[in-house]
């Protein structure tokens, strides 16, 4: 696999972030959390590493939203035909502002939806709960991308699920905790360790990382 580098950028939308007044707000996601995530973005895209965006994209009616199960609260956990299902709150629907990317548009060379299947919830970048594929790997193969950096929101959550899903189709991956943001410390410290376990680099910022990136001016 080639050793190009590129940077998955995981789920930072406005439904996940305080700076929005999100429905799922991770703690700490205020907006020097987003402007650290966009300079290390904008660093990135000048040095000519490609940017890829997970996007959760629900329809209203997604199995996860305790709304669509009568009787329920946020946060229940129920078992659906066998697997466990946490109720949220609605939260990136369709359509809707605070389902949007909060990044520069030109930055990104791809912004890859997920959660689509109103059947399945989807924490990885890469595919649902049912198994389904989303279009990430065929567009990081296709761009011969074989060393990935990931960061965004949750790392309890979908940065865990996509990193551990990355390693598993065969990328080399490098965490970097300090453009993430987990919902619970406890849960948090949890998936860092899971992640390392499973082969994942973790790395405490950026900088400690840009020294193994290539610098590939743009033009």
């Amino acid at each position: 696999m080639s050793a190009r580098w590129g940077v998955i950028v995981v789920d930072l939308q406005g439904d996940f972030t305080e700076a929005n007044a999100g429905a799922l707000a991770v703690p700490g996601t205020g907006e020097a959390y987003l402007e650290a995530v966009r300079s290390a973005c904008k660093l990135l895209f000048d040095r000519g590493v490609p940017l890829y965006a997970t996007q959760d994209w629900h329809p209203a009616d997604h199995v996860s939203f305790f709304s669509n199960h009568p009787g329920r609260k946020p946060f229940e956990v129920i078992s659906i035909e066998g697997r466990e299902q946490v109720l949220w709150p609605p939260h990136c629907v369709q359509g809707t502002a605070k389902a949007e990317v909060l990044l520069e548009p030109a930055l990104l060379r791809a912004v890859v939806k997920k959660g689509m299947d109103r059947r399945f919830d989807s924490y990885s970048g890469f595919r649902d709960d049912g198994g389904a594929a989303t279009e990430l790997e065929r567009i990081l193969q296709a761009d011969g991308i074989g060393e990935l950096l990931v960061f965004g929101l949750a790392t309890d959550y979908c940065v865990k699920a996509t990193a551990l899903d990355a390693v598993r189709a065969g990328y080399r991956v490098t965490l970097v905790e300090g453009l993430c943001r987990g919902v619970a410390p406890e849960t948090s410290a949890t998936a860092l360790a899971e992640m390392k376990q499973a082969g994942v680099t973790v790395e405490a910022d950026l900088e400690a990382v840009l020294q193994r990136v290539p610098h590939l001016p743009r033009g």
